[in-house]
């Protein structure tokens, strides 16, 4: 499975760095390979292309450095059920660039059964947990199994040229293929990514300012807020969904809450996208300046709140056009219109 995969780390500080090697759990298994602190990164060079199994443990990179997994030796793989992930990268000032023409392939399709993270137990993708002041650049995933990019007490990262291609589960019984779930963030940046898959193509759980521009999502379920209530972190601050096109999409911009411990503030700028809002026992919220279009065929805007849930919701400047009306919409909040 893994039969493409070229992935350059590049640190520009002296500091710990932890990453664990894009791994599948084989059948037959060997012994890793671990590399720890200044001389396995010495030792690195010599070793990573005659090892089968690589683990990168607090690995030290000096200054102008780079950690080079080019060289790697060829993959061989098997099937088994685990929950993964398949690569997990923490540190500070981390640079993660896909080498070009590199793909990471999951091989989704042996794992696939239409009953996403259910069923079949799948490994997630690439957990990116505490990355702080670090970029991911021009990554390409192919045929992930279930979820991809799970995105988690980071803070001022940068996301920019990430292709997600799942699109080979529309046919294959793909499911919860979500692209990017974000939580406990703050100054997230996702810029130019391509998504094709079966769920959401951005969701929002939790986190402060995060930004989602120049992106196409096709064939999922759009941009997603929520759900939000009944978590440790509640709150979902200043999220802008910018000059991005959704297609063929169940949904273009979902917000979900229910039983909301905290106020949140959406403010989005969006262009040809649809809205829904589904809420439970919300407290307060803002949606403000989205404006778009859509298909003749799809429904402009649909709204289903909770009694008295919505009732401090501020909603302005909303103008979504082209589509039906719906006449479902439930305890609509002032200023709203279906």
């Amino acid at each position: 499975m893994m039969k493409h995969l070229s992935l350059v780390v590049l640190v520009y500080f002296f500091l710990p760095l932890f990453v664990r090697a894009p791994y599948w759990p084989l059948l037959n298994e060997t012994k890793p390979c671990f590399f720890n602190g200044s001389a396995g990164f010495l030792a690195l060079g010599a070793m990573s292309s005659s090892c089968t199994d690589i683990v990168l443990s607090h690995l030290s990179v000096p200054p102008g450095a780079t950690l080079d997994l080019r060289k790697l030796k060829r993959g061989s793989s098997g099937y088994r059920e685990w929950a993964g992930p398949l690569l997990s990268i923490s540190g500070t000032n981390i640079s993660i660039k896909g080498a070009p023409g590199s793909v990471l392939n999951g091989s989704g399709e042996l794992w696939w059964d239409g009953l996403g993270q259910n069923g079949k137990i799948k490994p997630r993708f690439f957990q990116a947990h505490g990355l702080i002041d670090s970029t991911i650049d021009g990554i390409h995933i192919l045929s992930s199994l279930v979820h991809v990019f799970s995105i988690n007490g980071c803070r001022n990262l940068a996301v920019s040229n990430v292709t997600v291609d799942s699109s080979a589960g529309d046919s294959l019984s793909g499911k919860n293929t979500d692209a990017f779930d974000i939580s406990q963030s703050s100054n997230v940046t996702i810029i130019g990514a391509r998504v094709y898959n079966q769920d959401d193509c951005v969701a929002i759980n939790s986190g402060t300012n995060i930004t989602f521009r120049k992106g196409i999502c096709v064939g999922g379920h759009g941009l997603s807020v929520g759900s939000i209530g009944g978590r440790t972190d509640n709150i979902v601050n200043r999220v802008l969904f910018e000059n991005s096109v959704i297609a063929n999409s169940e949904n273009g911009l979902y917000i979900s809450y229910i039983h909301l411990l905290g106020q949140a503030v959406i403010r989005l700028m969006m262009h040809d996208l649809g809205v829904r809002i589904k809420t439970k026992h919300g407290t307060s919220g803002t949606v403000n300046g989205i404006t778009g279009t859509v298909s003749f065929k799809d429904t402009d805007v649909f709204v289903n709140c909770g009694d008295r849930s919505c009732a401090s919701w501020s909603w302005t400047g909303v103008s979504v056009s082209g589509g039906k009306k719906s006449s479902k919409c439930v305890h609509l909040p002032l200023g709203i219109a279906c």
